[in-house]
């Protein structure tokens, strides 16, 4: 029943009403010393009335048996009340400019559900388990990732995802957990360490032993979370709702006044029904209605044609009372690739070391290696030959360059050819970590050749942007982040984030939200990773950087900025501000031009037809009013 209610509201239906209700004006004033059904048989107005009129009647019974008084029940009352009188053309104009106010209502308010439904889409179905029998035999099976319990072996081959969550009890590898933790680089992992549902082996074989059921996992666990806190931000209610329980006892107290004081005062019963009637027209709130819902599509249609796509009037409307913003990292604050950014030579200078490890690099398929391959091709760097390629799983690379074996790598490379690190090599090794670098040491058999470090890269405007927000009343700004303690506060202190909390999964970065929220801060959570959709889903308001951002992260975000200028954000800040002046302005105009075409209905300056003229004349002005904020400048 309920989806034959919003079939009747949908725009063809809403289209077909208007046209109806317009021939019914037409008729009226075309014809005005003939009855309607000389010309037509019945009056088109019925149509829309049924149209338009039947969802409001449907849920002012639901209300009533549900015991609640909205404003329905107020218009319901109004379009019989005009029937009964015979002015089925000022029912119908009631019935069609609510329903306007339905649909754009709805519009703004409903949200999307498809990034929960992105996120079952990661979740594994399978897994590879391992069984040993009592003869030591090992035999693989596979089986659905439901069905995997605590304790079993799981073997994951490169290229697969881990379909439980797990301790490594066999082999190494990289591991890229970017949908987890939104680290931009992949992780090397050995035996003992953790590994979480979904997310990529890249290159070893590992055996896992899970520590947490499917149902328990990660994934299900960020998707839980994401599901809950789309359930905390339900719609909120309609302003005209909130008024209801006043304005339906009013209007009927004041139209019943009007019937009994003017049919005693010697007026015709019909005289005075009128009046009555009359005052329940004007007092529907057609243009209390249209107040919200049209200052927010205009408002939404600006950040449109500024780059930004805003999902709800809520989102908007709470933007403007954000005091904290936290950021993630990557993608959002940074780049998201990787570039090489020091060059420390001890074979003369760069141009030396760099063709060297590009070439070796060249084989990789580590972000690292395509990062250094990526610095050659754009400085043009001579392409050397190479024989021999290897890749050893957690240490690094080496080939053969000219004859003479060339390793690229960390540490664990170097100890396993029996090379030693110097102080000075340690200590600007530990100098680069510290700014959150990554680091290949470059070195032949016998001596180190020289160190690359890499870093994400920091977009240009996000400096400027944090000041921004700083300089508009903004706080607090802060960085959640599941890169580590060494390169988050690298960052933040680069474009003057004040506050820092690193190595969080997804469930860290809602309890800091949560945490904040509980002491009454209205917090805006900006992101653009799968693993940032629970803490923007938790947020007073979430943004996601369109651009560079998941599916998922947009689904899951309040708003989505089309880019990766997150200079947007005081922009939002800015027209959530003027909107909500608009909101008011309107309101403040709508109760107005009810109370003095009250005034006018008990008079009896007014039919229920020119009082629905009337009240439709203030639905037209809120809109023109609304419709300034397309266009109005953001500063």
């Amino acid at each position: 029943m309920d989806e034959f209610m919003e079939k009747l509201n949908s725009i063809p239906m809403l289209w077909v009403s208007g046209l109806f209700l317009l021939a019914s004006f037409l008729l009226e004033y075309i014809f005005p010393m003939m009855e309607i059904s000389v010309v037509c048989p019945v009056n088109p107005a019925w149509v829309s009335l049924l149209i338009s009129g039947t969802p409001i009647a449907y849920w002012a019974v639901v209300t009533v048996m549900d015991k609640k008084i909205t404003s329905p029940l107020l218009i319901t009352i109004a379009m019989v009340a005009a029937v009964y009188i015979g002015d089925v053309f000022a029912a119908g104009e009631v019935a069609f400019i609510m329903a306007i106010g339905e649909y754009l209502e709805g519009r703004t308010v409903e949200k999307a559900k498809r990034g929960i439904e992105l996120l079952f889409n990661l979740l594994p179905s399978v897994g590879r388990k391992i069984t040993v029998d009592a003869s030591g035999n090992t035999t693989e099976e596979m089986v659905e990732a439901k069905n995997i319990a605590v304790g079993d072996i799981l073997r994951v081959l490169p290229g697969e995802s881990f379909s439980a969550d797990g301790v490594i009890v066999s082999g190494t590898t990289t591991v890229d957990q970017s949908i987890i933790t939104g680290e931009s680089l992949p992780v090397d992992k050995g035996e003992g360490d953790d590994v979480f549902t979904g997310t990529m082996n890249r290159f070893g074989s590992v055996d896992i032993q899970v520590t947490k059921s499917f149902a328990n996992s990660s994934l299900q666990k960020m998707i839980q979370l994401v599901a809950e806190a789309e359930e905390q931000k339900a719609p909120t209610q309609k302003t005209v709702d909130k008024w209801a329980s006043y304005l339906v006892p009013s209007a009927c107290i004041i139209a019943i006044i009007t019937y009994l004081v003017f049919m005693f005062g010697f007026q015709a019963p019909d005289a005075a029904l009128t009046r009555a009637v009359t005052v329940l027209v004007v007092f529907c709130p057609c243009a209390l209605a249209l107040a919200t819902p049209t200052s927010i599509m205009a408002a939404i249609g600006q950040a449109t044609k500024n780059g930004v796509l805003i999902k709800s009037g809520e989102a908007l409307e709470r933007m403007g009372m954000v005091s904290t913003v936290a950021f993630d990292k990557t993608g959002t604050i940074t780049l998201g690739n990787l570039a090489v950014s020091d060059i420390v030579s001890f074979v003369g200078d760069e141009n030396k070391l760099m063709p060297v490890v590009s070439a070796v690099e060249s084989r990789s398929e580590h972000p690292i290696g395509k990062a250094v391959v990526n610095y050659a091709k754009k400085n043009h760097l001579e392409a050397l030959e190479i024989k021999d390629f290897a890749m050893q799983v957690g240490k690094g690379v080496l080939a053969s360059v000219d004859g003479s074996m060339i390793f690229c790598g960390n540490e664990k490379l170097m100890e396993a050819i029996n090379l030693e690190l110097s102080d000075e090599i340690h200590k600007k090794i530990a100098g680069l970590r510290e700014e959150g670098k990554a680091v290949i040491i470059v070195a032949n058999e016998s001596v180190v050749m020289g160190i690359v470090g890499l870093s994400d890269e920091i977009k240009e405007t996000s400096a400027k942007a944090i000041a921004t927000l700083h300089d508009s009343g903004i706080k607090n700004t802060i960085l959640l982040t599941g890169d580590n303690e060494k390169s988050a506060n690298f960052i933040a202190e680069k474009v003057g984030i004040t506050e820092v909390h690193a190595s969080l999964l997804p469930e860290g970065k809602v309890a800091a939200i949560q945490s904040l929220m509980e002491q009454s801060v209205n917090v805006c959570m900006v992101g653009d990773g799968v693993n940032d959709a629970p803490a923007l889903k938790t947020a007073s308001v979430g943004i996601a950087m369109g651009t560079m951002g998941s599916d998922i992260a947009i689904d899951a975000a309040d708003i989505a900025i089309m880019g990766d200028d997150i200079s947007k954000i005081s922009y939002l800040k800015k027209l959530s501000d003027a909107t909500i002046f608009s909101i008011k302005f309107n309101i403040t105009l709508a109760m107005t031009i009810n109370c003095i075409a009250i005034v006018l209905s008990v008079m009896g300056l007014l039919t229920p037809a020119t009082g629905a003229l009337v009240h439709n004349a203030g639905s037209v002005l809120v809109v023109l009013n609304a419709a300034r904020l397309y266009d109005k400048k953001i500063i």
